[in-house]
């Protein structure tokens, strides 16, 4: 009997070893990522074309030392290659694994193809092609450290291609993956099976297959051992013969029934082509349906729901996925007790989410990504919807309720599209919650360390969890942002690339946002009420905004019958911003002006007149294009005197900011000139009626004489 290797993925060689034990095979050893084993060559084919969870079966030729490419080459030399394949066939080598002497694979490669060629040409016999694209052969050359195993792949192509896939979803699971999490679930061919997020239906399609006694390898139509000499056609043909008549009969005797469900139509089309090339399409049922409401079909006791989530690098920026575990849970235990669950996640943080208690796990990568698949049994449970919901966060939902009632209706009368539904009412949920029409803005803030970062997590979920119960809002449509405190060029910091604006509605005024490249937005929800007066006073008046940020204040003026406009701000990309904005608006000519400038530069030397200016400073700014830093509490007289000289004789300008405690100088302003008044309590709209220090906002106009 020759040596052989059956190559699996990390954590799956002793459920290998088993199912090999089951095709015939004797005392297999697990070794890293495979099992080694002995036996006849009628076992090894039966191997090949029934293995649902090995990748390769390679017939190994020889273990040898191999230190540098001297040894590599005479390793490979010493073997008899003419006594295994004729020179007309031709090869390719696959040489996986480096060590300090060898540290490139094509250069390990090509040593063992020379060493091949060299034992024909020695024997004076015409030297085997090589071949990239559908090789006769494929050598197999292994090397970890100074240990080389070198042999034929008797496969060809990875085992995990069945023939029935030709498109997958976006995130797909090798075949040879998905069999083995459907053998460490808790399904056998007596349950009917159930994966709510299917995608390309592998999962399905791999439990039917079995359940059908179909060989995964019987649509294969090339094998790579049918090109050795010592190839036995005959046993072959009966191997492959009564595989085929199983497979035929199987399907005739199935009771089992299975159920995919998925969002994408387009995906659950895929679904069902690849159930059909793969024979088992009368016995899956796909439909498009969410999982988070997805229900136990008729006769579905005792059932199995086996799935593989989305899952993302961080928790922090997966939101929707945090919402979608969560109500995934709760729709489990509310519409399956009885049953039992098994979900694959790389997200140990998404799977507490389903506030579940495992009752196994089996550690398995993804490729080269740490997974974790876990069995839950879902216990019996009389709770309905209503019930289940006062579970999460009772308090603050409750709270919730109450905003949206409250808020929700005013934001409706003042035909506002985004507003802000929540703002850390509650000490223990401590965000701000915004609405801009269709999505949701949760804004965590940073907790203080003396919570700990688990239970911080959890309340985390349980607002997210919430605040999709309570709003209904679609769990895609939940933009999780951390706020700490910014300062400088922080305080405008890009996130993404995402490019995703869209125009939300202001008092009758339309105006550009972004939710995701920015940790702001481009509106300033706080100052809607400020805007819209600026809207009521602008009209045939000179206007100018400083420190404009995205022009909004600029949009109100003009459509609010302004004169001419002149919108100024550091960045261009707000300025394009602006722009875009007034466009939207149809407030396009020469009136309106726009200039990329240090503000502060910029007033110290301009000389033109307004009857009605802007100014939204920042806080603090020490940015490297500005000359000099920033203070507002420090600076703003300097700032109100150089705008003293542009204003005309009843002009106005209205002042704000967002420092907290702030004090207005009015010893420094009566000396300069100007009278202030303090309008904060009129500009504070419903939505921020909590923060009462969110800004300031002063009318500032010449002192009479």
């Amino acid at each position: 009997m020759k040596k052989y290797l059956a190559i699996t993925s990390k954590g799956l060689e002793n459920l290998l070893a088993d199912e090999l034990i089951a095709l015939g095979v004797t005392d297999p050893k697990v070794v890293h990522a495979g099992v080694k084993f002995e036996a006849p060559i009628e076992v090894v084919y039966r191997c090949c074309l029934w293995s649902r969870i090995a990748s390769r079966f390679i017939q190994i030729l020889s273990e040898f030392d191999v230190r540098d490419d001297m040894d590599l080459y005479l390793g490979a030399s010493s073997i008899n290659w003419p006594s295994y394949f004729s020179a007309d066939k031709t090869l390719v080598v696959d040489f996986n694994g480096t060590n300090r002497e060898i540290r490139n694979s094509q250069y390990g490669a090509l040593k063992v193809k020379d060493a091949i060629v060299d034992r024909f040409t020695k024997a004076d016999l015409a030297r085997p092609n090589i071949s990239k694209v559908e090789p006769d052969l494929r050598v197999h050359m292994r090397l970890s450290g100074e240990k080389g195993i070198l042999g034929f792949d008797l496969v060809g192509s990875g085992l995990h291609q069945r023939g029935y896939r030709t498109e997958a979803g976006r995130a797909p699971l090798r075949e040879t993956l998905a069999a083995a999490l459907v053998m460490r679930s808790t399904w056998d061919d007596s349950k009917p099976l159930l994966d709510p997020m299917c995608g390309s239906g592998t999962l399905l399609i791999e439990a039917a297959l079995m359940a059908c006694e179909m060989a995964p390898g019987v649509k294969r139509e090339k094998w790579c051992f049918e090109a050795l000499t010592d190839f036995d056609p005959e046993v072959w043909a009966e191997i492959r013969s009564e595989a085929r008549v199983k497979s035929r009969r199987g399907v005739k005797n199935v009771d089992a029934r299975f159920y995919g469900f998925d969002r994408d139509y387009r995906v659950i089309q895929t679904a069902r082509e690849n159930a059909r090339r793969a024979g088992v399409e009368d016995l899956i049922t796909f439909d498009v349906g969410d999982a988070t409401k997805v229900e136990r079909p008729e006769g579905f006791e005792n059932g199995v729901i086996l799935c593989n989530p989305p899952y993302g690098e961080r928790l922090s920026t997966e939101p929707a996925l945090i919402a979608l575990y969560s109500e995934f849970g709760r729709q489990l235990k509310e519409e399956f007790g009885g049953c039992t669950a098994s979900i694959y996640s790389s997200n140990d943080d998404l799977l507490a989410c389903l506030r579940m208690r495992a009752d196994k796990q089996f550690k398995l990568n993804n490729g080269a990504l740490p997974c974790v698949q876990k069995n839950y049994s879902i216990t019996e449970s009389a709770e309905r919807k209503e019930a289940v919901s006062v579970e999460v966060a009772p308090e603050f939902m409750n709270r919730l309720k109450k905003n949206m009632g409250k808020i929700g209706k005013w934001a409706r009368k003042e035909k506002l599209d985004c507003y802000r539904l929540y703002d850390a009412d509650l000490p223990d949920y401590n965000a701000a919650i915004d609405v801009y029409k269709e999505f949701i803005i949760i804004q965590e803030y940073a907790a203080p360390k003396t919570i700990s970062e688990d239970k911080a997590r959890r309340r985390l979920t349980d607002m997210i969890r919430a605040t999709v119960l309570v709003t209904g809002v679609e769990t895609n449509n939940v933009i999780l942002k951390v706020r700490q405190k910014q300062s400088g060029k922080n305080q405008y910091q890009k996130l993404a690339e995402k490019s995703r604006y869209f125009d939300v509605e202001e008092y009758g005024v339309k105006l550009i946002v972004n939710l995701q490249d920015y940790l702001d937005t481009g509106l300033f929800l706080d100052h809607k009420l400020t805007r819209k007066m600026l809207g009521e006073m602008a009209a045939g008046k000179d206007f100018l905004n400083l420190f404009a940020y995205t022009g909004s204040a600029t949009v109100h003026a003009a459509c609010g019958g302004a004169k001419s406009t002149m919108t100024i701000d550091m960045s261009r990309t707000y300025l394009e911003w602006a722009q875009k904005n007034m466009n939207t608006n149809g407030q396009t000519g020469t009136q309106h002006q726009f200039l990329q400038a240090d503000c502060l530069q910029w007033l110290q030397q301009a000389d033109g007149e307004f009857d009605l200016i802007f100014i939204d400073p920042p806080t603090f700014s020490n940015s490297k294009r500005m000359e000099q830093t920033f203070d507002v509490q420090r600076d703003h007289i300097m700032l109100l005197e150089n705008l003293k000289r542009m204003l005309r004789e009843n002009g106005t300008i209205v002042f704000s900011n967002n420092k907290r405690n702030f004090k207005m100088d009015d010893a420094a302003l009566e000396k300069a000139g100007l009278k202030a008044k303090n309008i904060s309590k009129q500009t504070l709209p419903l939505d921020f009626a909590r923060n009462k220090h969110i800004h300031n906002c002063w009318i500032i106009t010449h002192k009479e004489d």
